[in-house]
């Protein structure tokens, strides 16, 4: 039998703002446990909650990116449930009356065509605390600096048929949120977390089956894998004879374990009631009007205008777009040497693989994008050529130089090109191999493309990499015959 894998998401987006959702207590990152959580933030008596504005005008700013509906009355509820790292025993969150409706995200696939998931909703709400269950004598510890942070979480409908259109849609998510400057993406410090809801059906069937849904998955690599190994567990499961259980599970991408964490066979009983502190949110269409205005241009715009004025092709501007500190990079680089199809391959390029190799991120590179540029126009002038650029890019990169002139000019790696200093090299070459000349002009004429990279070869080690090496191809063929 064919199965058919359905997907939906459920995302948490960390916004952006200097101080939580409901007090003046900082979100900032990285504080000592417990530092950062006022009276507000753990509902302690007497205490009033006070909406702030900014994560408000965030919230419809993601909304207008996502061609969404923006309600103009929205209400928020508590969520009534215990855990350790929820001081207050409720969440503030949005449930009948969310601040965006339904919208729309269009991802492309990998056989160049565009697939559309819609948003059901986002709704505002405040994050809860951490629990930790490192070295504390088998307890585990509680970090409220979290708690109060502002959120909203993202709600798809079930429109995503495999593990690499859920990654493709996250991304997407995730260069849209980075461009509005309404979160920091970074995942690794919870910024952005993912829960996926997977069920399988017969290909065909209209009828959806029994989802299970895998919380916090905090990287694109993991969220594949877990979405991959919970299709593959529940296709084996059913054709075994097992029914599909509803449950919460857990991902360690780490390990590649999958496990459940709780079963969902009853929906739980949240009692939620309008939050008697805080007054309807109600916006105004001068508001409305005054962010739309504010809006940057979206990685779909940013595209087509990598397309259209700079010549890129659809893959290409595909990539660049997608994340707005590689499109800010890429689009100064090209600035920077004139020449964006060459500022484009080195950024997707030998910039791309040494990051990836350092897993450094685009923003943290010791060569930046100026520096890429000034590289790269250094190449266009014939200076110095592909190949030694990349040991230029290598010094640069390694902190042996400011700009890709001094690293030159310090290592002696100037391109040759006076016709008469590389004539003297080619002739030197030719001389020390004539068996191998002889076999070049004996040899048909479809054969002697490959056979001149012998002689190029040689060359170039000769010259120690600087020969020029169109001179030398032109050169080469003017001898041989």
């Amino acid at each position: 039998m064919e199965w058919e894998a359905v997907i939906g998401l459920e995302v948490h987006v960390q916004l952006a703002t200097k101080t939580k959702i409901f007090s003046g207590a900082s979100t900032a990152f990285g504080a000592e446990p417990n530092t950062q959580a006022c009276a507000i933030d753990l509902g302690l008596p007497g205490t009033l909650p006070v909406v702030n504005e900014e994560a408000i005008n965030m919230a419809i700013k993601f909304g207008l990116g996502v061609n969404a509906e923006i309600n103009k009355v929205n209400v928020f509820e508590r969520k009534n449930y215990f855990y350790p790292d929820l001081p207050k025993g409720y969440q503030t969150t949005q449930l009948d009356k969310p601040i965006v409706g339904a919208g729309t995200v269009d991802i492309a696939l990998e056989d160049g065509s565009v697939h559309t998931v819609r948003i059901h909703h986002a709704h505002l709400e405040e994050d809860a605390g951490k629990s930790l269950h490192e070295d504390f004598a088998g307890m585990s510890g509680i970090d409220l600096n979290r708690a109060g942070t502002p959120l909203i979480e993202v709600v798809t409908e079930p429109d995503m048929r495999n593990a690499k259109q859920a990654v493709a849609f996250a991304r997407k998510l995730h260069s849209i949120v980075t461009t509005l400057g309404i979160c920091d993406g970074d995942m690794s410090q919870g910024s952005m977390r993912f829960d996926v809801n997977v069920s399988v059906r017969p290909k065909g069937q209209e009828k959806l089956g029994t989802r299970t849904e895998t919380k916090n998955l905090n990287s694109f690599r993991f969220m594949e894998a877990a979405i991959n190994k919970e299709i593959q567990r529940q296709i084996e499961a059913i054709e075994d004879g097992f029914e599909i259980i509803q449950e919460t599970r857990l991902y360690n991408g780490d390990t590649g374990e999958a496990r459940s964490m709780r079963s969902k066979e009853e929906a739980n009983d949240y009692r939620y009631f309008p939050c008697p502190d805080l007054l309807p949110v109600v916006i105004d269409d001068s508001r409305l009007d005054k962010l739309r205005a504010e809006m940057p241009e979206m990685p779909e715009v940013r595209k087509a205008r990598f397309i259209e004025e700079l010549g890129l092709s659809n893959y290409d501007a595909e990539i660049l777009s997608g994340e707005k500190a590689t499109a800010d990079y890429f689009e100064a680089a090209a600035k920077t040497s004139g020449d964006a199809k060459l500022a484009a391959n080195w950024v997707l390029g030998e910039l791309a693989k040494t990051l990836n190799q350092n897993d450094t991120e685009i923003k943290d590179s010791p060569v930046s994008a100026e520096m890429l540029g000034g590289l790269i126009a250094r190449i266009k002038d014939n200076t110095i050529s592909g190949k030694i650029a990349k040991q230029v890019f290598d010094a640069l990169w390694k902190g042996e130089g400011s700009t890709a002139d001094e690293v030159i000019e310090k290592k002696g790696l100037k391109q040759v090109t006076d016709t008469g200093a590389i004539e003297a090299i080619v002739d030197e070459v030719l001389a020390a191999n004539q068996a191998q000349v002889e076999q070049y002009q004996a040899a048909e004429e479809a054969k002697r493309g490959k056979m001149i990279g012998f002689f190029v070869g040689q060359i170039m080690k000769a010259s120690k990499g600087k020969a020029n090496p169109g001179m030398v191809n032109q050169l080469l063929k003017k001898k041989l015959g």
